[in-house]
């Protein structure tokens, strides 16, 4: 029994021994797997540290060049706000030359109190993104600098914007971007009954309302909204609309359009609006008519420049997204460590490497592709510039009479029709040629239905002139001089003619030497005292216009300075002399 015992001893010993064994073994092996592990998990890090490394290198130049670009802008960033805030409060309702004008002076001021700004800072290079831009442009926004502020003004400024828009863009703008908006866009006028209704829903569910053809008086039941008259309640807003506590969606957004094309609204209407004016300027104009043009002209060619153009927009989107997820993984990661324990920021490297690449070689064919296009498109941009041209003249119509009023849509169906009806041929400048021939006749035809018989020759007479001035023919001096007559008080001389009386001598001789201030005129006051008999004949013709200038002014004067020169003598043939000058 002893030796018995002594063996289950010596077994358990041995059992406890194995059992201590196996354990150590198990130990043993739980650490060769965890520094296994660790050596795979080391060796994966490594990995993602070189391709990182290697990511982030395709990166450097890129954002090092943007950290210096950043770093001395923040130096700038109060002057530059205090020209971009001033644009988006005051100069929504002025012409481009004006805003340019506020601008350079509200530069000076800052410059002059010693605050640093950039170079020529504008309210488009401190708000424009090239990107929102370009979707605009897309959307149906001109491209000329005008529309891109007032594109800017209309999502930057604090008010709601209230657009004066004639030819009606703004309105077509919005509803093109308005099929973008997840929420969607309704759209009213001041007169329906519903009015209020809507307005209730849509500021409920966050879309986008569009208020067109608004007169010079805003519905009191707007205000409310035009204030922004929100009252904290609970988690979120209410707005009081009539008698009602509307829920407020931060994602509602109001515009407001009119057709007038000169209102007044009154200083209590205008502190509640951004007024933005959108009547088209004759750029903006050129630019839509050349694309018209040309996609009537050539429509695979203005297809290709269109999807070049949203190409190249929704690549710098692409960017744009991709830079900000590289910029969001970086700053969310406390330790460096933490940005190689998962694939993600290498997965997104990747990706921005990729897509780098993609973007550089397709703007490289684009590049190429665009300016064989562009270089077609100029070879038409004379023709798009007349039509710019002669939209103007028949918009100075209503000065003579209101209701002379021409929509953009109808004198851009009429070229439309003038693209499609003139002479064909493969030679540029043949066919340009035939283009503003046909155009502009169909144009004078069609205008002069409307016109009252007493208005044509006005009609005609401007139409010519706008022509030559654009093709530099007319001197602006000589044109307001015509149109105005002297101004001041002069020194008169003697008279020296027995064929005019004083009275008239004086008119006479108040005209000679204003006009002799002028560059073809030097010289012609005391010209006509010497050589006064060589006149009379003019002033005793009974065609007047048709008789030749004394001396050397025949030949020296063109067609319209010759009518600046019988105005002072023969005011009355003034009327006939215009129509020859027109058929000449």
């Amino acid at each position: 029994m002893t030796a018995l015992n002594a063996k289950r001893a010596k077994v358990k010993e041995i059992n406890d021994k194995l059992a201590r064994l196996t354990a150590e073994q198990n130990a043993l092996e739980a650490k060769s797997k965890a520094l296994n592990d660790e050596i795979e998990e080391c060796g994966k890090k490594l990995v993602r540290a070189e391709k990182m490394i290697g990511g982030l290198a395709g990166e450097k130049t890129r954002w090092t060049e943007i950290v210096a670009d950043l770093s001395e802008q923040l130096t700038l960033v109060i002057g530059d706000s205090l020209v971009a805030s001033g644009a988006i409060s005051y100069n929504g309702a002025f012409t481009s030359k004006y805003r340019e004008e506020l601008e350079e002076t509200w530069r000076k001021a800052i410059k002059e109190q010693g605050i640093k700004a950039t170079h020529n800072v504008t309210m488009s290079k401190v708000l424009g993104k090239e990107v929102t831009i370009k979707q605009w442009n897309v959307a149906g926004l001109p491209s000329d600098k005008l529309s891109v502020e007032n594109g800017i003004i209309m999502f930057q400024s604090r008010r709601w914007p209230l657009m004066i828009d004639p030819q009606t863009q703004a309105n077509r703008f919005i509803k093109a971007m308005g099929k973008h908006v997840e929420t969607g866009l309704d759209v009213f006028k001041q007169s329906e009954a519903n009015l209020l209704r809507g307005l209730e829903m849509a500021i409920q569910f966050g879309k986008w309302v569009l208020l067109e053809n608004v007169g010079e008086e805003l519905d009191p039941a707007l205000e409310p909204i035009l204030l922004q008259q929100k009252i904290k309640s609970g988690s979120g807003f209410v707005l009081k609309l009539g008698d009602k506590s509307v829920p407020y969606n931060e994602t509602f957004k109001f515009f407001l359009t009119t057709t007038l094309p000169n209102p007044h609204y009154s200083p209590e209407t205008q502190v509640k609006i951004s007024l933005l004016n959108f009547a088209i300027t004759q750029f903006g104009l050129e630019e839509q008519m050349l694309n018209q043009l040309v996609k009537l002209e050539f429509p695979e060619l203005q297809a290709q420049k269109d999807e070049i153009v949203e190409s190249n927009a929704r690549n710098s989107k692409i960017t744009y997204d991709l830079e900000n997820k590289i910029l969001f993984t970086l700053s969310g990661a406390a330790e460096i460590m933490d940005l190689l324990a998962d694939d993600n920021l290498i997965d997104i490297l990747a990706d921005s490497k990729k897509v780098s690449t993609e973007i550089e070689e397709e703007a490289k064919i684009s590049a190429v592709a665009e300016k064989q296009i562009d270089a077609t498109r100029e070879s038409f941009r004379v023709v798009a510039y007349r039509a710019s041209l002669l939209f103007f003249c028949i918009v100075d119509l209503a000065h003579i009479d209101p209701m002379y009023q021409y929509s953009l849509q109808w004198f851009q169906r009429l070229f439309a029709a003038g693209v499609k009806n003139s002479e064909q041929t493969q030679d540029v400048d043949a066919r340009t040629k035939a283009l503003m021939d046909y155009f502009t006749l169909s144009l004078y035809q069609n205008v002069c239905r409307s016109l009252f018989e007493a208005h044509k020759l006005l009609f005609s007479f401007l139409l010519c002139t706008k022509i030559l001035f654009g093709a530099d023919k007319i001197n602006m001096e000589e044109w307001r001089f015509f149109l105005a007559g002297p101004s001041g008080q002069i020194d008169q001389k003697p008279n020296p003619t027995d064929w005019l009386d004083d009275i008239e001598w004086v008119q006479v001789y108040e005209q000679l030497y204003c006009m002799s201030q002028l560059d073809a005129f030097k010289g012609i006051d005391s010209y006509f005292i010497e050589f006064h008999k060589k006149f009379k004949k003019i002033f005793d013709a009974t065609e007047a216009h048709e008789e030749k200038m004394p001396g050397e002014w025949d030949d020296k004067l063109n067609s319209f300075q010759k009518m600046v020169l019988l105005k002072a003598i023969r005011a009355d043939k003034v009327s006939s002399a215009i129509q020859n000058y027109i058929s000449e």
